[in-house]
């Protein structure tokens, strides 16, 4: 568990980065922090981890497999009010496709991730 507050993000696209970074670093409650508490990820066998406890499972079986990670290409953000959809095209030339709303501290957290569209 890591004891040190995470960097939170002040823009949509820093959480793209920060996933890849706390990827790496193996910080499980890092990623676990990048979302709201009732977010939603689609998993690749097509299941659905809702809220941050499974999804911070998720995140710590993907970590143990000790594979890392790459920045990919931060595509356009297209960005509402206090919403945004965020996409990164990854090495692989997987798309990823995420919703991040507007916190009340100002900070940017997901909603909804769905980190394989196309690839």
């Amino acid at each position: 568990m890591n004891d040190q507050p995470h960097k939170p993000a002040l823009e949509p696209d820093d959480l793209s980065v920060f996933v890849i970074d706390r990827l790496n670093t193996g910080d499980v409650d890092g990623l676990a922090a990048l979302y709201e508490a009732g977010a939603v990820m689609s998993l690749q066998d097509g299941a659905v981890a809702t809220g941050v406890d499974e999804i911070r499972k998720t995140y710590a079986a993907l970590t143990q497999s000790g594979a890392t990670f790459e920045r990919g290409r931060q595509l356009r953000t297209l960005r509402t009010d206090d919403l945004a959809l965020t996409s990164v095209q990854l090495q692989d030339g997987t798309i990823t496709v995420e919703v991040a709303r507007r916190q009340a501290d100002r900070s940017w957290l997901w909603v909804l991730d769905r980190p394989n569209i196309l690839g």
